[in-house]
């Protein structure tokens, strides 16, 4: 046992090297100056040849105010809220780093400074690095400071080094941005506003910051910014630093920040471009928002010149040929999204986003969730049950000539053999856009004329789940899928980004080749590049034989059905339409070997963000996806893809057994077949093979989505497909609706979201 003498000492002997660490680390450390981290400097994009895209940022985004500029109301909102024993504590909060520490001794994150102090360190001397060594660091700087200067000179720098959003740093700075006045000329209201964007003006912005946080919305950070105003000026209240007559005026209307403005260089597409790529270097890296809007970075992306203006040159042409929204009512805030994935290697080479900053338009429309996919979906749907099969076909893989009951408004089965029920117990009936009495036809036929029971019932089949599986597999987010799996999932109820759209069918395009879409291939600072941008690696994600199978289907969508708009492309492709309850929606994703691009087209509430109806819009009764959508992405695809090959697709090779809808007929062999089917197929379905229609005493109330974007016949241009269900040969009638430019007489689809009626 050693002695107490030995003890003693060696316990002594450790406090002194503790004390005299401590000295050390106290004499070490500097003072932080405010005025040396006034100074900011651009962040500079380039182009993916290397060219310079745009510089951001002013140089200087900061101007130091003394003390006697920065409003008492100012001061008083940050200590009510942050920081109470301001000017009676040493500027260390001794049991706020005890947790901080415990916390990183449990593997957890540590927290910011608690103190004032603290937080201007941070602020103007430190990484935002939360590391030990870090922390120990901001303790021996935070008490220098608390002995060093006095509570003015601290809460000055405090103020002049903060961020509060939007690239401002500093009170003056944040003044200007959100208010258009001088810090001095704020009103006590107002300074509660700014002070509540002290604890992350990411969900604190009542202007929304969704294109960095999909919960930060408009809505909710509005809802939290009152929030933390109203419960700020309550604690100023309270601890006497307002009146009870300027309290009760400060409260009483809460002073709504101006909106946002584009800054120098941020206008047209760059301003997309921009956002798309800061967000990626955010979520690919421990940089801060706080810091990488302080600058010094260069950020190499994928975006090609020529690419991103051949994509908004074709929304442009087409809107302007369309649309006429200084007369037409329903051409009013109607928008377009659109993006262009490099298959089998998931560069973004263009997007577009919207009208641009300068427009007020601050939302990436290429890069933000909220309008649904419609019958873009079903490609999904047909690769999961080329994977997994169905329960009738105990699992094995069925072909795309499989058959199912095309009829409209039919009874959509579970797999034990009962039938979906409404809330009231009635009956659940499928819609089609129109009434017309296809019969057994196969799965190729129904995605040629976007026909919905099929799929409906193809996707209660494989099982819903396996059909969210496909999607996932192909790039899809799974927080942008429809959480019910109802039978309407199948037929896009869910709401991804024309980013992942356009990436997701570049894995069709590559063969079942999934590769992550990416914006950016390197980054530099002080001319060190960082780590975390290595290019995303490709993996094969289903066979070969689905994928080619499922772009076989979609070029026969192309030459035979709905997106025959985009035949004018005049080289091999394949796609699909989508259109969405009420025409609130419309897309069009198409590709090519080289190339994926996704449009999406909708209308959009400017004061609530609610999608509107594109009912009348361009002066149509209604907007479907293989109308104005196709229109832009044939215009671009052929810009874009000028003076390149055609290598064409792989060949599909036959996939699966033929397992027809449970309780199908076997059909009656037909002498002619059509043109717009494979040989295998019977032109049209007997008499035998048509379903009965429903009895007209059960209810005919179609709870779930119900779109379609209906048949194209080629003599009927954009029209109707002719009367016969499988004769595509000859003009349109408007039997079945067409994309709305040539049918005529077409009918509605029924139900809560019913489809459009043809032209």
């Amino acid at each position: 046992m050693p002695s107490w003498r030995l003890v003693t000492g060696l316990g002594l002997g450790f406090v002194g090297s503790l004390i005299v660490m401590a000295g050390v680390g106290y004499a070490l450390v500097g003072i932080p100056d405010e005025n040396a981290a006034a100074e900011s400097q651009n962040n500079v994009y380039y182009w993916g040849d290397g060219t310079q895209m745009v510089a951001t940022g002013t140089g200087v985004n900061r101007q130091n105010l003394k003390i006697e500029k920065i409003p008492k109301a100012m001061q008083y909102a940050v200590i009510s809220a942050e920081n109470k024993s301001f000017y009676q504590d040493s500027g260390v909060d001794p049991m706020g780093i005890a947790r901080a520490l415990a916390n990183m001794a449990r593997g957890g994150q540590t927290q910011g400074g608690s103190t004032i102090t603290q937080q201007f360190v941070k602020n103007t001397y430190l990484s935002q690095d939360q590391t030990l060594t870090r922390k120990f660091t901001e303790m021996f700087i935070s008490l220098k400071v608390g002995t060093k200067l006095d509570k003015n000179e601290i809460m000055r720098g405090y103020l002049n080094t903060s961020y509060y959003g939007r690239g401002a740093y500093g009170i003056q700075a944040a003044a200007q941005t959100y208010y258009g006045k001088d810090a001095q000329d704020l009103t006590p209201s107002q300074c509660a506003v700014l002070a509540a964007l002290l604890k992350g003006p990411t969900y604190y912005d009542p202007a929304g910051n969704a294109d960095l946080d999909k919960t930060a919305t408009e809505e909710a950070n509005r809802a939290r910014s009152e929030g933390r105003w109203r419960w700020i000026l309550g604690e100023m209240h309270k601890d006497k630093h307002l009146t009870d007559a300027d309290y009760q005026k400060a409260v009483s209307k809460y002073p709504v920040p101006q909106g946002r403005k584009a800054t120098r260089g941020m206008n047209g597409q760059i301003s997309y471009l921009v956002d798309t790529a800061k967000k990626y270097v955010l979520n690919h890296s421990d940089i801060t928002e706080a810091k990488f809007d302080k600058g010094g970075y260069q950020i190499y992306t994928t975006f090609q010149k020529a690419k991103v203006d051949a994509l908004s040159a074709a929304v442009k042409k087409i809107q302007k040929s369309r649309l006429k929204p200084e007369t037409q009512e329903k051409d009013k805030y109607v928008q377009f999204g659109a993006a262009s994935v490099v298959p089998n290697d998931g560069a973004i080479v263009a997007l577009y986003g919207g009208d641009g900053y300068e427009n007020g338009h601050f939302t990436n429309n290429a890069d933000t969730s909220g309008v649904p996919v419609g019958s873009t979906w079903k490609p999904y749907v047909l690769a999961a049950a080329m994977q997994d099969g169905t329960y009738n076909s105990n699992g094995e893989g069925i072909s795309p000539l499989s058959k199912y009951n095309g009829n409209d408004h039919l009874k959509v089965r579970r797999p034990d053999g009962s039938y979906y029920l409404n809330k009231d117990n009635s009956f659940f009936f499928q819609a089609n856009e129109s009434d017309h009495p296809w019969g057994y036809i196969t799965l190729r036929k129904a995605m040629e004329q976007s026909i919905n029971t099929p799929f409906v019932q193809l996707g209660v089949d494989v099982g819903m789940s396996k059909v969210r599986d496909m999607a996932r597999s192909t790039g899809i987010l799974e927080g942008s899928m429809a959480k019910d799996l109802n039978p309407s999932f199948a037929i896009g109820t869910s709401t991804p980004s024309a980013i992942r759209m356009a990436d997701s069918y570049a894995t069709f395009a590559a063969s079942g080749k999934q590769v992550d879409p990416y914006s950016v291939t390197m980054v530099k600072s002080d001319g060190q590049e960082l780590r975390g941008f290595t290019k995303p690696k490709s993996k094969q994600v289903m066979d070969s034989s689905i994928a080619n199978n499922v772009t076989d289907v979609l070029e026969n969508v192309i030459q035979n059905g709905t997106g025959q708009n985009a035949k004018a492309l005049g080289r091999t492709a394949a796609g699909k339409t989508g259109t969405t309850d009420e025409n609130k929606s419309a897309w069009f994703v198409g590709y090519t070997q080289q190339l994926a691009t996704s449009v999406a087209m909708f209308r959009e509430n400017p004061k609530d963000h609610r999608l509107l109806s594109m009912n009348g819009t361009a002066g149509t009764d209604s907007i479907h996806g293989g109308d104005i959508p196709t229109s832009v992405w044939t215009e671009y695809m052929m810009a874009a893809l000028k003076g390149k090959n055609d290598p064409g697709f792989p060949d599909a090779i036959k996939i699966g057994k033929i397992h027809n809808e449970a309780g199908a007929p076997t059909p009656t062999p037909k002498p002619s077949i059509t043109p717009s089917e494979t040989p295998t197929e019977s032109s049209s379905p007997s008499p035998s093979e048509s379903t009965a229609s429903p009895s007209p005493t059960e209810s005919e109330t179609c709870r779930f989505f119900c779109n379609d974007d209906g048949g194209t016949g080629p003599g009927g241009a954009d029209g109707g497909a002719s009367s016969s269900p499988t004769d595509s040969t000859s003009p349109g009638t408007g039997d079945v609706r067409g994309n709305g430019n040539a049918g005529a007489n077409g009918s509605d689809g029924g139900g809560l979201f019913g489809g459009q009626a043809g032209q």
